[in-house]
């Protein structure tokens, strides 16, 4: 757990094509190093097998799409034509006139092509390609005045309205206080045991000493809520009462508090989806209509000059919502139209052409986690404006123009630039009130650095005033402030450290923070198979040192065990989480004479397709007694392993679903097959102090403490 895949330096990351279903698996790993042989071999046959096996029949008919792809970038200085020479006063003149041109400010992004989150290369895209698929030409509009749609509903400053309260008129005193207690690092946390939600901490700038913080009461239904008439119409037709999660946790969402959910899953995701859309078209329409409504009062009034109005921030974008794939983004905009119902919606189909995917990809063997993640367009490159009028929304609107930004992380980070770009624009998340993440446990995949990135963008002074009316701004917005009013909402299947770590660092609400976590019965309970599950605990002094003194305690401990007997390994599969760790575990495999008896293979995210065929068809024949598998690649694959009789666990996954296929799904499939008896397999898993929560939701929370505090070192479970 110390070190994550993910966290290989560089724009790793890239979506599939657009719109193709072939895409994800093929091409060459990222650290192949080129068409030359690699540094350490990531195989070894049995050795009475080796002579002559690599070219077997199983290598041939092997297509030569890699050679293919490597030529497709090849350009020869002969095409370079010629340019004549010009004479200094002509080129002067043409200058002149080129610069007296004006045009279209477009901005730059990173001429790099890589491998896609899943670590995958896919079709090569030109940058002017993606830029366009984000691109539209847009009039440039005047401030609307037009409040005719706003006499019904005035909008008026309600004291019990929370936008009020928290953004437009908040209570000074108590704001300066919980400011400084913020400046300062002060911070009230209680912890709760909520029915229907599970293990929740609250946090409330102040001292410790401050009063116990009161549990808001439960919001039945849209009916209690304070939204805008024309939401309040259509919600309250589609779902009068919430259920029992969208009352618990909408109290906390719709009061503005900072919420981190860590039990999200695909038969709730619905209710999540519809809670938080409702949450941040509401939001939107408060604050666009504050400002039309003040438009309309200062083109009226012949005194204008006297009315101080302060109802916005530097720029339009008030929502970021943090997505995934394409596929998500799709789910979320359907949402939004569904809870509001424009008359029109501009630039739809365009929409549909580039987001939406009807085609079924995958076998209904995939578990529904994995259908619900990837099912779909699942292209993690992204990025989309969504634009409100009184009775239109308008798809790939400007940033600038825009209300809602949908994004996936690369996307975002690659629309901002790099430190080396001359164009780097991050001021359009300057004014951005709310952050929904959703899916954060599959952001974790992808590259968590961009996640991390963006976040330390956000709220921000701008660079340039981009047509701001000074005047108008909000002032905790002009005493830069805005990261205390910034609501931040992440939902996610289970906890990680980082997720801990950003809402630790990020999550500055004034309003508090909430923290929800489930209590867990432990995955090993789970498993239907009478099995054998040891777990090793490992004295690791630090969270830097663990990565050292685990490869210490697997090759001093793990290994031994294996070479002692090499005829009875077959059947090993090592479960790696860390892509770092995998790499160090594969070369000592690789040139370690401890290890040169055992015949090995590996599979990680970077594996092509046709040599993890060749992997799994060995380590199925007992060819490769040892199979090395990574968390990633199980994540993005779901491979269905043959031949496993005994599972080791380097670190344990975290997500505990992945606990059960391979601990129960492989050795359970082996003892279908007949190759492995009943109760004959077994598992090992290492752990130490910094596997909290993993470990609690694969052994569960009762036996957590005492497998982390009592003397002994190895616990057995049947």
């Amino acid at each position: 757990m110390a070190f994550h895949g993910s966290r290989v330096p560089g724009f790793r990351g890239r979506g599939k094509a657009r719109g193709g279903n072939n895409s994800r698996g093929r091409g060459r790993g990222g650290l192949r190093g080129g068409r030359g042989k690699p540094i350490f071999d990531s195989a070894r046959l049995a050795r009475q097998k080796e002579e002559g096996s690599e070219q077997g029949p199983e290598a041939e008919g092997i297509s030569e799409e890699e050679g293919e792809l490597d030529g497709e970038n090849e350009s020869s200085d002969e095409d370079v034509e010629q340019l004549p020479a010009v004479q200094s006063y002509a080129a002067l003149m043409q200058s002149l006139v080129a610069d007296a041109t004006p045009k279209s400010k477009r901005r730059k992004l990173d001429h790099v092509l890589e491998p896609n989150s899943r670590g995958i290369p896919d079709r090569e895209q030109t940058v002017e390609e993606i830029e366009d698929m984000d691109h539209v030409e847009e009039a440039e509009e005047g401030p609307e005045t037009a409040a005719d749609d706003l006499l019904e509903d005035q909008d008026s400053k309600d004291s019990s309205d929370p936008f009020e309260a928290h953004f437009a008129n908040p209570d000074n005193n108590i704001l300066s206080t919980r400011l400084k207690s913020i400046q300062n690092s002060q911070w009230t946390a209680q912890k709760k045991v909520l029915p229907n939600l599970g293990k929740v901490i609250f946090n409330l700038p102040g001292c410790s000493d401050s009063p116990s913080i009161a549990v808001l009461p439960l919001i039945l239904g849209p009916g209690e809520l304070k939204l805008k008439q024309k939401l309040a119409d259509v919600v309250v037709k589609q779902k009068p009462t919430f259920d029992t999660l969208e009352s618990s946790i909408g109290s906390f969402i719709f009061n503005y508090q900072d919420t981190l959910y860590c039990d999200r899953s695909p038969v709730i995701s619905e209710s999540l989806r519809r809670l938080v859309c409702l949450h941040a078209i509401n939001h939107v329409f408060k604050t666009r209509d504050r400002v039309i409504k003040n438009n309309a009062r200062l083109t009226g009034e012949d005194n204008s000059d006297d009315l101080e109005l302060r109802d916005q921030g530097f720029t339009r974008p008030k929502i970021l919502i943090l997505l995934p794939t394409r596929e998500s983004c799709v789910r979320m905009v359907n949402m939004i139209t569904s809870l509001w119902q424009p008359d029109q919606q501009e630039n739809r189909k365009r929409f549909d052409d580039l987001y939406v995917e009807k085609e079924e990809k995958f076998s209904p063997d995939k578990p529904e986690d994995f259908r619900e993640l990837f099912g779909g367009n699942d292209d993690d490159m992204f990025r989309l404006g969504l634009k409100f009028t009184r009775k239109t929304i308008k798809y790939f609107s400007q940033f600038y123009s825009s209300d809602i930004i949908f994004a996936s992380p690369l996307g975002l980070r690659m629309a901002i630039g790099t430190d080396e770009d001359k164009n780097v624009d991050y001021d359009f998340l300057s004014s951005i009130e709310m952050v929904i993440v959703d899916q954060a446990d599959a952001l974790l995949m992808q590259n968590w650095e961009h996640v991390e990135f963006i976040f330390e963008h956000l709220n921000l002074q701008p660079k340039e005033a981009h047509g701001c009316d000074f005047s108008r701004v909000r002032s905790w917005y002009l005493d830069d402030n805005a990261k205390y009013f910034r609501q931040t909402i992440a939902l996610a299947a289970f906890n990680t450290p980082e997720l801990n770590t950003l809402f630790f660092n990020q999550s500055k609400n004034w309003a508090g923070k909430i923290k929800i976590n489930s209590t867990y019965p432990g995955a090993i309970q789970e498993l239907g198979l009478k099995i054998k599950q040891t777990f090793s605990r490992l004295e690791s002094l630090s969270f830097s040192s663990d990565p050292d003194t685990r490869f210490t305690y697997f090759s001093t401990a793990i290994i031994p065990s294996l070479t002692r007997r090499v005829k009875d390994t077959a059947g090993v599969l090592i479960f790696i989480p860390s892509y770092l760790d995998f790499i160090r575990v594969r070369n000592y495999f690789s040139t370690s004479p401890t290890t040169s008896s055992l015949s090995f293979g590996s599979i990680s995210e970077y594996t092509s397709m046709r040599d993890v065929a060749r992997a799994r068809s060995h380590f199925l024949s007992g060819r490769h007694s040892v199979l090395l598998y990574t968390e990633r690649a199980h994540h993005f694959r779901r491979y269905q392993l043959r031949g496993v009789r005994r599972v080791i666990m380097y670190g344990l996954p975290d997500n505990p679903i992945f606990y059960k296929e391979i601990v129960a799904g492989y050795l359970g499939r082996s003892v279908q097959e007949g190759a492995l008896e009943p109760g004959g397999g077994s598992m090992r898993a290492i752990f130490s102090k910094w596997d909290v929560m993993k470990l609690e939701r694969v052994v569960g929370t009762e036996r957590l403490g005492k497998m982390v505090r009592e003397k002994g070192d190895t616990f057995d479970f049947l």
